[in-house]
């Protein structure tokens, strides 16, 4: 009995060995397996990884081209609302103002609209808006020897000469300086606006010591005024014109008394400058928040 015994155990002891081994070795080879699986996948990471970077680049370089062509195309737009249209022989209007210039026109009848055709015409219409808008007419008309006119963008207020001057002087009425004040007012209301002062006289000739001629009369006359708004009603003086218009500019003939008299005046010209009206309009749009 023991001599069975030992040889079947040394069977089944051989038998044990042998399965170890081969276990052994399917599980080294699952190894080596796993390991060369790790190193393609280290790799492929290591492929993909340098790839991404590429691509980050690139896209890196595609927002810079986009933000480069951003700019650009802001730079033209800005360029674009700053280009200058020709509006007849001299004055210039950029887009940008003209933009400004229809939040203007917005405001006005559309009668008085209607009649604008051109560029041109439809300033003349804003202009004549806000220059409208800063006159208080009532304020110069409680007296016969004031007349208004307003002809599209040009006020004109003619003033008797007995309101203003004694005869034959060119030294300002102390009883003027009120009237002078309500026009100086306007003036400062409005920095859009240029005002020329006319002297007007009629046909008698004079000859002082002190003035020549009429022509003489005439221009003192009105740097007399124009003085007045600039040192005592503080109205900038780049925006006053002195003119003497002597007799040659009559409103009737000078065959009387009375049209004589008629003839004796100051004419107070409001002239809007567009340039200065298009520059507020421009500096209105920078500060805007």
């Amino acid at each position: 009995m023991k001599k069975l015994i030992f040889p079947i155990a040394l069977i089944v002891f051989t038998l044990t060995s042998c399965v170890s081994k081969k276990k052994y070795v399917e599980l080294e080879q699952k190894y080596n397996d796993t390991r060369g699986n790790l190193q393609k996948t280290t790799l492929e990471k290591e492929r993909l990884e340098a790839n991404f970077a590429k691509i980050e680049k690139r896209v890196d370089n595609y927002n810079k081209k986009i933000n480069s062509l951003r700019n650009v195309n802001e730079s033209l737009q800005e360029e674009n609302n700053v280009k200058l249209d020709m509006v007849g022989n001299t004055t210039v209007i950029s887009n940008s103002l003209k933009e400004k210039m229809r939040e203007t026109l917005k405001k006005v009848d559309p009668a008085e609209l209607a009649n604008a055709k051109t560029l041109k015409d439809s300033m003349n219409v804003a202009v004549a808006y806000n220059l409208k808008k800063s006159i208080n007419s009532s304020d110069f008309e409680n007296s016969d020897d004031i007349d208004i006119d307003i002809d599209k963008t040009v006020v004109m207020i003619s003033v008797s000469d007995k309101m203003l001057f004694n005869t034959a002087s060119y030294r300002v009425k102390r009883d003027a300086y009120k009237l002078i004040e309500k026009l100086a007012d306007v003036i400062n209301s409005e920095p859009s606006m240029d005002v020329m002062i006319e002297g007007h006289t009629d046909s008698r000739s004079i000859n002082t010591a002190t003035l020549q001629d009429n022509w003489d009369l005439s221009v003192k006359r009105a740097t007399s005024i124009v003085r007045i708004l600039e040192k005592k009603f503080n109205v900038d003086p780049s925006r006053l014109i002195a003119s003497g218009r002597g007799s040659s500019v009559p409103l009737v003939e000078n065959n009387s008394r009375e049209n004589r008299a008629r003839n004796r005046r100051t004419r107070i010209v409001i002239l809007p400058n567009l340039d200065k009206f298009f520059g507020l309009l421009a500096k209105e749009e920078t500060i805007k928040p």
